[in-house]
């Protein structure tokens, strides 16, 4: 499946294949040292994440976004929880290179997933965002997600404690 994002620019969004997964690790451990986006405090390695990958399928796929044949950024949905009353549920996760920073990524993967996910059975969104995490926290409020819960101080890095808010969206009323 490759869908043209809605935005100016030579992107596109496809399902991800394994061989994508040196350039997902790459983009994901960018972020580690910015104590932002993860909570993972060093690097991963491609064969650390191959399980994670490998967990993923149709019901619950990774999307990545390329520039020409560069990977940019990368989206996935994960189950809520691990239990069958909560299938309609997700954590959406974007991740973004630093090079790509401020070109609108963001929001288009995440309108993206918001028109995704009703085909793969999903009803409800959530974004998991360290409280300190400024702009992801306005980008998901911008486009409907509400504070649903926040975990003060569960996580520690270099010695200091972040809190974790919860924000979620319903994207349809009833299912």
């Amino acid at each position: 499946m490759t869908q043209n994002l809605l935005f100016t620019g030579d992107y596109t969004i496809r399902l991800a294949q394994r061989d994508d997964l040196p350039a997902i690790v790459a983009i994901y451990n960018e972020t580690i040292e910015g104590r932002m986006v993860t909570a993972d405090t060093s690097p991963v390695t491609v064969e650390e994440r191959e399980t994670w990958f490998a967990s993923h399928n149709e019901k619950r796929p990774i999307f990545t976004v390329q520039k020409g044949e560069h990977t940019v950024a990368w989206l996935s949905f994960k189950s809520f929880y691990g239990r069958p009353a909560y299938d309609g549920t997700v954590e959406v996760s974007i991740y973004i290179t630093k090079a790509a920073h401020g070109q609108g990524l963001g929001k288009a993967l995440l309108l993206f997933a918001e028109q995704h996910a009703p085909t793969i059975g999903i009803h409800t969104l959530l974004g998991f965002i360290f409280s300190h995490n400024l702009p992801s926290m306005k980008l998901f409020e911008r486009l409907g997600y509400a504070l649903w819960g926040q975990l003060p101080n569960v996580a520690m890095m270099d010695g200091k404690e972040f809190s974790l808010s919860i924000l979620g969206k319903r994207l349809v009323e009833s299912v």
